[in-house]
């Protein structure tokens, strides 16, 4: 599993301007804090694990609306999406395996071909710490409307022309979000100690203090909550890729008990409301 200690720091600058989201987003957006039904097994893969995983989440009807409405993380540039920032690497191996699919990208691929090519596609923040570089206001591998390829990610549309899937291709952070992964050591009363992963939502507070800066985020949006299948499904790959084969395939059964149930426990607040039979 990769390392994602780092990529779960990601910094945001967004700045004052975007503080106090317009009315619509304000709107569209629940709180922060309710009901939460978490559930806590042992890793099957590794008997010195533990995993932790919030099931409203993983149970919820988001979706990634990424040019079907959403708003983007800083105002006035909705056409971002989350990728305004640029992305920072987790670890050496999660840049030199995104370096390694650079070099497969095309100009029809990638609308800042030439620039990347030529003066490069890595930039270090304030802190020193390397990412991918911004150009004209956003990640340099965001190709931006109206380019033939299509707008989005362009490293995520190789995987998908390629038949791979965007998590061998994307930056760490990128292929997870929503999703957030954590690690805390347990010590238990009879002095033996485990590592808890915890699988959950990738929430404003995921981004650190620049979180409240944010124009508006997706997890707890309203808009962003109707998709056919829940999140443990639609991120099957993901998730899979996370917490190993076997981890994964417990994960779904207490999904699936879990939406058998006659009246699931805390559900997502943004989900639509459940139909009366």
């Amino acid at each position: 599993m990769p390392n994602t200690k780092k990529a779960n720091k990601s910094k945001t600058k967004v700045g004052k301007a975007a503080k106090g989201a317009g009315a619509a987003a304000e709107a569209d957006e629940k709180g922060l804090d309710f009901p939460r039904a978490w559930v806590e097994f042992p890793d099957p893969a590794d008997e010195e694990q533990v995993f932790r995983c919030d099931l409203t989440w993983l149970t919820s009807r988001w979706t990634c609306i990424f040019g079907s409405g959403c708003q983007g993380i800083q105002a006035g540039r909705a056409d971002d999406g989350c990728c305004t920032l640029g992305a920072h690497f987790s670890d050496e191996d999660d840049e030199k395996r995104v370096a390694e699919n650079v070099a497969r990208l095309t100009p029809e691929l990638w609308q800042f071909h030439d620039v990347g090519s030529e003066t490069g596609w890595t930039q270090h923040d304030d802190d020193g710490e390397k990412q991918t570089r911004r150009w004209d206001g956003a990640c340099i591998f965001l190709n931006r409307p109206g380019f033939p390829a299509g707008a989005g990610c362009s490293l995520h549309i190789l995987a998908v022309r390629g038949g791979q899937e965007p998590l061998e291709t994307k930056p760490d952070v990128c292929w997870q979000l929503p999703i957030r992964r954590t690690y805390e050591w347990i010590d238990r009363p009879d002095d033996t100690r485990v590592l808890q992963v915890s699988i959950g939502e990738y929430d404003r507070r995921g981004w650190g203090p620049g979180g409240h800066d944010l124009h508006w985020w997706c997890t707890s949006a309203t808009s962003a909550h109707g998709a056919g299948k829940p999140v443990y499904v639609s991120y099957r790959a993901e998730l899979t890729e996370l917490m190993g084969k076997e981890g994964y395939e417990e994960l779904v059964r207490l999904c699936e008990a879990r939406l058998s149930s006659l009246l699931p426990m805390a559900p997502h607040p943004a989900d639509p409301e459940p139909k009366q039979k």
